[in-house]
């Protein structure tokens, strides 16, 4: 295992990390086209809301660690990200890869394959984004958006296996609308990468316990990482499912977070928070029979080891 966590300010060990993780966010983000104008977080505009929260976080719920996976191509800013951990307290692991389909940059509909798509990862990772100080701890978001990657998809999914098994680092997948996670899965283990070191997204957005189960019997982290978007679903759906998973046994296997990827999101603007999985979600999960030590699992002890080597590694 992995003793120490790459993050935007600098090393950060394991054991260091003692409060809750939200393993899937964005802290800084363009996703602007014609159609959507509002899918921005702008360090200019909202960076000082989004360090207001974390410390109030920090300050309320011992909030420890941000994982942004805001990667290339979606306005990452890692400059923004490291003032945002320094003036917050709270730890910021960046990430790195490709988003899905039409959001794909061109450097990946030029690339000749795979692997030279995955060097370019490997690069960044080992020197850091851009040639700067801020090295990523995690490769994603990178995913597709149907049943069946695409070829761009393919080509970005396998690079991000490539990369992963090159460098040590895991795997984050945007699963969109929680569809395609076992053709992700097979993509990814079918590269070489073990299915430990995957987490699949957006798996709350799908109401299929069956295939969450599969996810997780194969060894892949299922991750609920929108919770609060109740414009998808309702998190009293996302409860039944979470549930359901802890009661097959898999609750090694689960991840929550709150996926903010849009200014109105944001408490300042009236939106529900990155706080909302604190503030309301584990209230009712603890309602629900959920004790303090699952909850710990789920929401440190999991996305720690998922980050530091994905396996079975017991962190205290």
């Amino acid at each position: 295992m992995n003793s120490s966590l790459r993050t935007a300010t600098g090393p950060l060990p394991v054991s260091a990390v003692r409060g809750p993780v939200l393993p899937h966010e964005h802290l800084a983000l363009d996703l602007t086209r014609r159609t959507d104008r509002e899918a921005v977080l702008r360090p200019d505009v909202h960076g000082r809301h989004v360090t207001a929260e974390l410390t109030g976080l920090r300050e309320e719920y011992g909030l420890t660690l941000v994982v942004e996976l805001t990667c290339r191509g979606m306005g990452r800013d890692p400059r923004a990200l490291a003032r945002i951990s320094r003036e917050s307290g709270v730890a910021v692991v960046a990430g790195t890869g490709w988003y899905y389909g039409s959001f794909l940059p061109p450097e990946v509909h030029r690339a000749a394959d795979a692997a030279h798509l995955a060097e370019v990862l490997v690069r960044e990772i080992e020197d850091g984004i851009a040639g700067g100080a801020v090295r990523p701890g995690v490769i994603g978001e990178v995913g597709s958006g149907g049943e069946r990657p695409s070829a761009a998809e393919r080509r970005v999914l396998t690079a991000a296996a490539l990369a992963a098994t090159a460098t040590g680092l895991s795997v984050t997948t945007h699963a969109h609308l929680g569809v395609g996670g076992p053709a992700q899965l097979e993509l990814l283990t079918g590269a070489g990468l073990p299915a430990h070191r995957v987490a699949i997204g957006h798996q709350d957005l799908l109401d299929d316990h069956a295939v969450h189960r599969a996810l997780a019997a194969a060894g892949a982290y299922v991750a609920f990482d929108t919770i609060g978007k109740e414009r998808y679903t309702d998190d009293g759906t996302r409860l039944r499912l979470l549930i359901a998973l802890l009661e097959a046994g898999f609750a090694d296997r689960v991840l929550l977070s709150c996926d903010i990827s849009r200014h109105a999101y944001l408490s300042a603007e009236g939106g529900h928070g990155y706080g909302h999985l604190f503030r309301s979600f584990l209230p009712r999960a603890r309602v629900a029979g959920v004790g303090d030590e699952v909850i710990d699992l789920i929401t440190r002890r999991n996305p720690l080891r998922f980050l530091s080597d994905g396996g079975s590694t017991r962190i205290g």
